[in-house]
């Protein structure tokens, strides 16, 4: 699917409406998306190692291994990575992976940033582990996007707690996501100016992931780009 377009974005409306029942549809084609992006930026997978960091079950490392890349799947929660997890598999913290300096190709992370209380030490593994020239790509959901409560968006406008009693109410059971312990504020100002002012990557694009149209101007449009992004996309070069 052309990127950005439309009908991309509606497809992956309508496989995220099924996150819950049918995740094998919704990650496998979010990953098959998430693939196409990086290989757009930097060519083939084939034959380069990605590391993927907090990929839970293991959909995007599945995909890039059957584009033929080494791929590395590193969780920090056992359970995130459910019955099957890929072969390989690693439990450990994005903020010390156990690799050493510059061993990836390309570095992924999708929709991580938001569950870690500490997103700058968390970029700089990312970037430690890339080698000099390498990709890295880094997405997540900012909070003041219509999804930046995850499970109980939108009604985190009317506060976290309001909206985390209504999930319980309406489902009967306790919402997966806390504010300030599994989920974090993160917005796309200060995260732009953070990453732009280090002198070890070079911003290739910073985008919505998902917009249909636009997908750059909407991201670089201040106060507009926290509600209408959705979803913040990087692309970064590790610098020599």
């Amino acid at each position: 699917m052309r990127d950005p377009s439309l009908r991309r974005s509606l497809a992956l409306f309508r496989a995220f409406r099924h996150e819950q029942d049918d995740p094998e549809a919704c990650y496998s084609l979010l990953a098959r998306d998430a693939a196409d992006q990086i290989e757009a930026y930097d060519g083939p997978v084939r034959g380069r190692t990605v590391v993927d960091v907090g990929g839970g079950g293991g959909y995007f490392t599945e995909e890039f291994r059957r584009r033929g890349a080494h791929g590395h799947l590193f969780e920090p929660d056992v359970r995130e990575l459910g019955p099957a997890p890929p072969p390989g598999s690693v439990v450990a913290d994005g903020y010390l992976l156990p690799l050493a300096d510059g061993v990836a190709d390309v570095c992924f992370s999708s929709n991580v940033l938001e569950h870690v209380a500490d997103p700058q030490t968390f970029l700089s593994e990312l970037v430690r582990v890339t080698r000099p020239g390498g990709l890295i790509y880094v997405s997540f959901t900012n909070w003041l996007s219509p999804w930046g409560g995850h499970e109980w968006a939108p009604w985190h406008y009317l506060g976290a707690e309001r909206a985390r009693a209504r999930y319980r109410r309406r489902t009967g059971r306790p919402a997966k996501h806390t504010l300030g312990e599994n989920l974090f504020a993160v917005h796309i100002g200060p995260t732009l100016r953070q990453v732009r002012a280090r002198d070890d990557v070079l911003v290739v694009s910073a985008r919505s992931r998902y917009w249909p149209f636009l997908a750059q101007a909407v991201a670089r449009t201040p106060g507009l780009r926290e509600f209408a992004t959705w979803n913040l996309l990087l692309i970064l070069r590790r610098c020599p």
